[in-house]
């Protein structure tokens, strides 16, 4: 489905170019739940920023089933099946939350329909469903909408940047359990997670540590897990380990 061949990011900094990624090459199958963690400031963002189309790559290519999108904008990208959840989800003034999940959805969705999506991320829908998309709204309220969009576009390939933050932890437990119905309702699908928490790591497929840039560590739950686990000196600066509460 998704192949990185020796992605780089660099910025410009006063003395010089900074190498934010460094040569990182992967490739993503279909049907599979992978979480990139690793260290804060190692570059997971950002790569989950490249393969979205937010920043574009200073060196490399990008596949999506075949296709070279590298040079392929977000919205292009969206159009080819691939959705991205940011850390902090945007507010739209005067667009209602029905009329943003029939935007996500490319679709007039009925009322009931919508009202599906936003159960299952674990809203009552009749309070949300004609609110604006706006202030009104907490930081885990607009988190969930945002899934709920993901869930409505239905798309082969969903990135999602941290997406326990700033949610309480009804809401985590929540977020697992969305995680664990897309794994079986959208079939064909990848869901790509950027991640420190335990919870979120321990119903993955694949494991991708990053740290410094580069991939460190790739494989099996069962096998990388473990080792962080263990390890967690290995993970300065990450907070995997920490549960909320």
């Amino acid at each position: 489905m998704l192949e990185l061949k020796n992605i780089s990011y660099e910025v410009d900094d006063e003395g010089g170019h900074v190498g934010i990624l460094k040569d990182v090459s992967l490739a993503l199958p279909s049907d599979r739940f992978v979480v990139i963690t690793g260290p804060n400031g190692g570059g997971k963002s950002t790569l989950a920023k490249v393969i979205a189309g937010v920043k574009k790559p200073t060196g490399g290519q990008i596949l999506f089933d075949g296709q070279d999108i590298t040079g392929l904008n977000i919205t292009e990208r969206a159009r080819l099946g691939i959705s991205y959840a940011l850390q902090q989800p945007v507010r739209f003034k005067g667009i209602r939350v029905i009329d943003l999940l029939r935007i996500a959805a490319g679709q007039e969705l009925t009322a009931a329909q919508s009202c599906e999506y936003l159960s299952r991320v674990g809203l009552c829908a009749r309070d949300y469903i004609h609110r604006e998309v706006n202030a009104s709204l907490s930081g885990g309220e607009l988190k969930r909408i945002e899934i709920a969009t993901i869930l409505a576009r239905g798309t082969r390939l969903s990135v999602f940047d941290e997406p326990e933050a700033g949610i309480d932890l009804w809401s985590f437990q929540s977020l697992i359990r969305v995680f664990e119905d897309m794994r079986k309702s959208i079939a064909g699908s990848t869901i790509l997670v950027i991640s420190h928490q335990e919870r979120i790591l321990s119903i993955a497929d694949e494991i991708i540590v990053v740290a410094d840039g580069r991939i460190t560590r790739q494989g099996p739950r069962e096998e990388v897990l473990p080792e962080l686990i263990g390890t967690p000196s290995a993970m300065a600066g990450c907070e995997m380990l920490q549960e909320r509460g």
